[in-house]
């Protein structure tokens, strides 16, 4: 384990829980591998708004589109097995088909890169309006022609992943869920993982709205079954279990239900998102990012009700999973502030004996900051932020309790003095950074309700 990490997976943690909270967030599940390892697993929160029951690590998410992930593993599965190639046409193995949605091979629809509908002609699906799609609603939509040629652009379809499994069932004589659930789930040791609600037994989240238009969340049960549609977004769960799937799909992983060519292939950046800023790229089955040494590879799902995303960083050996159980989930942006958070660490360094003592997070009334020792100095953190390090100030102790302002925006107090003030226990209680006093959370709370809230102050 790098030198850095056990400190950055503190922060995380800590992070993480005070994000859920400042944004008022149902719950959020998360777990970190390293090196194919789970090194933290926890849940925050929520798991039902209606019921009160806690979030817990072991509880199942509705993983939407990582299944796609699982169906390109399995499909590079047979093709190392000789059974498929992936320059294979869909009409090989599937009847039924518009001529141009049956002349398009394996690799177009792994890339999403077929040109198909999306969700075909109703995605009621999506907003609990209709149930998933059956076999034969699926090849009804499919004996549609394509909206593109193949291989002109990438153009995201559930229903290209939906005819994936319809392939893989033809190859197999096996109902898809049975064969990836034998042949890909448990060959991954992935003991918390199903193909679709109908198998899932343990504790499952449940989804929720957001807060508008009714001006609170309500309750989305998030039971549908994904019928024909397992391949592109029925699997469920939890958040170790995906963390260690897609650390497998990493080229560099040691241990993977994949050979290393496959998982090249998997992972390459086959196609850009060109009309988004967000600087993806899709390869089969997989979506990358990232830059700067710190690139990462994984999937992410949408399913009503739920926001989830795992990315893995072959060259940290990290892998991440961050699941959501709210309609307007914050998986995206909570899975960049923990890189942003991976990268402090690794540029700056784990804390010393003389930075260690100075962990805390204090409180005025414009909300927090988080002391974060590093190595020889302490960041002051804000924890509101998606990037809880951007435009961090520094602080360099001259002792246990004394430092100095050493970095800082113009506009806050740059070369100033720092003092902590600790209890009887040695716990900072309290401190200044130059003329701010900064305090506990509970010894905020007593404090505003006793300058503000009279009628509580008085009870």
């Amino acid at each position: 384990m790098k030198p850095w990490l056990p400190a950055a997976l503190d922060y995380v943690a800590s992070w993480l829980e005070f994000q859920r909270r400042f944004h008022d967030q149902p719950g959020c599940a998360v777990a970190i591998a390293s090196e194919g390892e789970i090194v933290l697993e926890a849940a925050f929160g929520s798991a039902d708004l209606a019921t009160g029951e806690a979030l817990t690590p072991r509880h199942g998410f509705r993983i939407a589109s990582h299944s796609k992930s699982f169906t390109a593993a399995g499909t590079l599965r047979l093709v190392e097995q000789g059974r498929l190639r992936l320059d294979d046409r869909a009409g090989a193995y599937v009847e039924g088909l518009h001529p141009d949605v049956a002349a398009v091979t394996l690799t177009q629809l792994l890339s999403n890169s077929a040109g198909l509908l999306r969700d075909g002609v109703d995605s009621g699906q999506f907003f609990d309006r209709k149930p998933y799609l059956r076999k034969d609603e699926l090849l009804a939509d499919l004996a549609r022609p394509p909206v593109f040629p193949g291989s002109q652009r990438l153009k995201y379809s559930n229903h290209g992943f939906g005819l994936l499994g319809l392939v893989i069932e033809a190859v197999t004589a096996e109902p898809y869920a049975d064969w990836i659930a034998r042949e890909i789930v448990a060959p991954a040791g992935l003991t918390e993982t199903r193909p679709d609600i109908t198998l899932w037994t343990g504790p499952m989240a449940k989804g929720h709205s957001g807060t508008q238009p009714l001006g609170r969340r309500v309750v989305i049960p998030a039971d549908n079954p994904g019928n024909a549609m397992v391949s592109a977004a029925g699997f469920v769960a939890t958040a170790a279990d995906i963390a260690r799937f897609i650390a497998q799909l990493s080229p560099t992983a040691e241990r993977s239900v994949l050979s290393a060519l496959s998982r090249r292939e998997m992972t390459r950046r086959l196609w850009p998102d060109a009309e988004s800023s967000l600087g993806r790229h899709y390869g089969l089955g997989t979506i990358s990012g990232g830059g700067d040494g710190w690139d990462w590879v994984g999937h992410s799902g949408g399913f009503q009700g739920f926001i989830t995303r795992t990315a893995t960083l072959p060259t940290q050996g990290l892998t991440v999973s961050v699941l959501t159980n709210a309609i307007d989930g914050l998986a995206h942006p909570w899975l960049d502030g923990v890189i942003q958070i991976f990268r402090t660490f690794a540029e700056h360094g784990a804390p010393t004996p003389a930075t260690e003592r100075w962990r805390k997070r204090l409180w005025t009334i414009w909300g927090a900051g988080d002391l974060v020792p590093v190595d020889g100095k302490v960041l002051i953190a804000n924890p509101a932020l998606f990037n809880p390090f951007f435009d961090a100030g520094e602080i360099v102790p001259d002792s246990e309790d004394q430092g100095r302002i050493v970095k800082a925006s113009a506009f806050a107090s740059p070369g100033e003095p720092v003092r902590l003030i600790r209890n009887a226990t040695g716990e900072i209680e309290q401190a200044w950074l130059g003329a701010a006093q900064v305090i506990g959370e509970e010894a905020l709370k007593a404090e505003m309700v006793e300058r503000y809230d009279q009628r509580h102050a008085r009870a």
